[in-house]
């Protein structure tokens, strides 16, 4: 077994921190916790590399009716000194500024099989002073969603079949939605802001009589033909309300370029959008993500690529035990403490 698989099998099995001394404890000091150090050191990981670890096991199982689903997540870094990756990102989970490293993934969706198959960790390499409050601030060269066109783009490029992307309003922006209709030629469904202004007929649209999407009388369930102000082409809306888990409501407007897909249909497929929470949830409780002291922004990502091979090897395992994520998890650390029992009982003998 070379590093990587080693540590990456140590991300699933431990229950507390990954470290170095950890992972070296565990296999019982058969190498030194220097040579772990070295390693998340010295190798460069990145989204080309996962896709060449996930490529065998997404053709054994693609189909042509894939998704292609694309958000964010940041993994909580609140007491490690800020780096380019290690800093302040605004999180939409939490609605305010949190310390952290901050990745954005892209998954297919094959029927209940998914992988994530390219990501960018968002690097805010630029330092600049805030003329408002005068104090330093960063913002990335690259921003999120030129990544977002890029690992689509990477997507295409490695053959990856889907007929949909998928993501959240964040990402519905008028240049992403043109680059998937015009550029790729694929089908979209996106959400959308409840200030989003569109029209509901060309005409109105030619003459800029544009409306925010929340003040429109949208019956729900119906699918409307609409214009989205700057956008060059027509798209299907829909508008469907849903109960939160605390017995409030909210409402979800979805916007797609298919204009020939049902109500149903279209939010039928947005829901498969899911997974890719399912995955950021369990990449942090699974597959110790937020779990790694490590303090350099080499090292940092590169545990970020080791967190994700975890995932996917749960994934595979998901397949072949019937147990999903948790359960697996879950197994490892009710065997490991009846190992502990066991070595309790014959330290008292």
């Amino acid at each position: 077994m070379d590093m990587l698989d080693i540590y990456t099998d140590y991300l699933i099995c431990q229950n507390k921190y990954a470290t170095a001394t950890g992972l070296s404890d565990m296999v019982d000091g058969e190498f030194s916790h220097d040579k772990v150090t070295r390693f998340l050191r010295q190798e460069s990981f990145d989204s080309k590399m996962l896709w060449k670890y996930v490529k065998p096991a997404v053709r054994e199982r693609e189909t042509q009716n894939g998704v292609l689903i694309l958000d964010d997540s940041i993994e909580d870094k609140p007491y490690t000194d800020e780096n380019d990756v290690n800093c302040w990102h605004y999180s939409h989970a939490k609605g305010d500024v949190v310390k952290g490293i901050n990745f954005l993934s892209c998954m297919v969706r094959y029927d209940d099989f998914s992988l994530p198959i390219g990501y960018e960790i968002i690097k805010k390499d630029i330092e600049y002073c805030d003329i408002k409050t005068k104090q330093q601030r960063r913002k990335a060269a690259v921003n999120k969603n030129q990544h977002f066109r890029q690992l689509i783009q990477q997507a295409c490029n490695n053959h990856v079949l889907f007929e949909w992307v998928l993501a959240d309003n964040w990402f519905g922006s008028k240049a992403n939605m043109e680059f998937i209709h015009d550029e790729l030629q694929k089908s979209f469904i996106f959400g959308i802001k409840s200030n989003r202004t569109l029209a509901l007929s060309e005409n109105d649209a030619k003459n800029a009589r544009h409306q925010q999407v929340r003040t429109l009388e949208l019956e729900e369930g119906v699918i409307y033909k609409a214009w989205l102000k700057g956008l060059t082409f027509p798209v299907q809306l829909l508008k469907k309300v849903f109960k939160n888990e605390n017995g409030t409501t909210g409402t979800l407007y979805l916007v797609s370029n298919d204009m020939h897909c049902s109500a149903e249909r279209l939010y039928e497929v947005y829901q498969k959008r899911w997974r890719i929470e399912e995955f950021h949830k369990s990449i942090k409780q699974n597959a110790s993500l937020e779990k790694s002291p490590t303090k350099k922004v080499k090292t940092q990502c590169n545990h970020v690529y080791a967190a994700m091979i975890a995932y996917c090897k749960l994934e595979m395992l998901k397949f072949k035990t019937g147990l999903n994520h948790f359960a697996i998890k879950y197994k490892l650390i009710v065997r490991a403490n009846q190992i502990a029992m066991q070595e309790l009982k014959n330290m008292a003998c």
